[in-house]
């Protein structure tokens, strides 16, 4: 990405950005400030692949025990940097921290993901604890402010947390599914309960990403992993809104944060999304064409970020090097970052990501 395009219809840049991606790199495209490659970072950068993790991983015991102890999830948080050199790093954290923290139980079986206590009635809504949130979340802006102080002062830190939707899906559905047909029937069925609950998790992500903005993170990405399985009047009401709630609020306390969404699966919505959320990037999966991510980044003015198929990282060779080219050349002179359309899956071999982040710099 040689230059920024000039005829883009500017949005307003906080001075507070424009001073702190002097420093950061991965901040340049937000702040609309001309750069060589483009920086890149990918989602689940710290994970199973390395075999550093599953070191620290064998040592924390189950999964969310490394989730709140802030020494070894910053320490995982930084492994990544340390062997690849990324723009930024993310926070080591799970977006079902948040229900846990109002008072769901939350285990997480090996081999199985993620096991709730599943939310289906006013009674069960009445069991979660609004008020207990901070005392929980403290210990993961423990590990912002660690990981922070570590970190090279030219690498960026993203915190995050799950969308309303996507978190309320597994809170209703009491784990993961491929259709998320529990959340969706109650949201039909229940609309005020289910209005309800995104409202509690709405509020307690905006307590959550507030506090790690404050302990040192330079951005937020907020996850709706499951965005894509509702129809667009629904998108609209449990999405769009929610969304727009907790950008607009973190924007009244902190004007320069940039704020990326990720509408996995959201395809021809992804535009009103952008619209209608007033995030400052948006994260497009494997799905979303490289076409379509460089003409939603000139008719939205907004930073783009994506898209290559995790499986590529896997493939490497020829494979690779082709498909990084043609993103690379699809977004040129726009503002962009280079990540994947979704997590690294845990058979990556490590070299082909150091091959990546090679590939993006030397193109």
């Amino acid at each position: 990405m040689k230059s920024l395009i000039k005829d883009l219809v500017m949005r307003e840049i906080p001075s507070g950005l424009i001073e702190r991606a002097r420093q950061r790199p991965f901040l340049k495209p937000f702040a609309r400030q001309a750069v060589g490659a483009p920086p890149i970072w990918l989602m689940r950068q710290a994970g199973r692949y390395l075999p550093e993790y599953r070191e620290v991983r064998a040592k924390a015991g189950s999964f969310l025990d490394l989730c709140y102890n802030p020494e070894l999830a910053s320490e995982v948080t930084i492994q990544p940097i340390r062997r690849f050199g990324f723009d930024a790093a993310i926070l080591f954290s799970d977006i079902l921290v948040v229900p846990h923290a109002l008072g769901q139980t939350v285990t997480f079986a090996e081999g199985e993901g993620p096991r709730l206590d599943p939310i289906r009635s006013a009674m069960d809504l009445a069991r979660l604890n609004e008020l207990q949130v901070g005392r929980k979340f403290e210990l993961v802006f423990e590990t912002v402010r660690r990981t922070r102080a570590a970190l090279p002062a030219e690498t960026a830190l993203i915190g995050f947390c799950g969308a309303p939707w996507t978190v309320a899906t597994y809170m209703v559905g009491g784990r993961g599914s491929v259709d998320q047909a529990e959340a969706r029937l109650m949201a039909y069925q229940e609309p005020e309960i289910f209005s309800r609950l995104i409202d509690i998790i709405s509020t307690a992500s905006v307590t959550y990403l507030d506090g790690q903005v404050a302990a040192g993170a330079d951005a937020i990405q907020i996850f709706d992993s499951w965005a894509g399985s509702l129809p667009d009047d629904e998108f609209d009401r449990w999405v769009v809104a929610p969304t727009r709630r907790i950008v607009r609020e973190l924007k009244q306390r902190y004007p320069a944060l940039p704020i990326i969404g990720f509408p996995r699966a959201a395809g021809d919505k992804i535009a009103h999304y952008v619209r209608e959320t007033g995030v400052d990037g948006v994260s497009c999966d494997t799905t979303f064409s490289i076409r379509g991510m460089a003409e939603l980044s000139s008719a939205e003015n907004v930073v783009v970020q994506g898209n290559l198929d995790p499986l590529l990282l896997v493939t490497g060779g020829a494979a690779l090097e082709k498909r990084v080219e043609e993103i690379l050349t699809a977004v040129s002179g726009r503002p962009f970052i280079f990540n994947l359309g979704h997590g690294i899956v845990p058979q990556t071999p490590p070299e082909n990501v150091a091959k990546l982040v090679q590939l993006v710099r030397r193109g």
